[in-house]
């Protein structure tokens, strides 16, 4: 993949068949550590992301939906982490998200961007 083709960009990790919103909801601290082990870090978080919920495709259950801001690679590598983390009974998919719905995740990663480039210093 060429590394035009793999520039960051939204992407949603699907984790469905919860049959409520709290069970859902709960899953939200451990990935949340998953991504964040160490919360009271410096900013930039490694991939800025954050969490929605929606009904599953195929039934009634609920999804939660991880959005992240990143490569392709990198999301499936993220997805990975999450599936062995909520087992082998839960669905866990990655598509490309809506940067629309997700306008937190694209602006956090300028924001952040421009705050690793200020430490750096110019032209690095």
């Amino acid at each position: 993949m060429s590394p035009a083709e793999d520039q960051p960009r939204v992407y949603e990790i699907r984790i469905a068949g919860y049959p409520s919103t709290q069970e859902a909801l709960a899953l939200q601290a451990p990935i949340e550590r998953l991504l964040c082990p160490d919360p009271d870090h410096a900013p930039p978080c490694e991939i800025p992301w954050s969490f929605t919920l929606a009904d599953s495709i195929d039934d009634a259950s609920t999804a939660l939906v991880l959005g992240v801001y990143t490569s392709s690679g990198r999301a499936t590598r993220v997805a990975a982490q999450v599936r062995a983390l909520t087992g082998e009974g839960r669905v866990v998919a990655v598509t490309e998200g809506d940067a629309g719905e997700w306008e937190e995740l694209v602006e956090q990663y300028r924001f952040e961007r421009g705050l690793r480039s200020e430490r750096s210093g110019p032209g690095q």
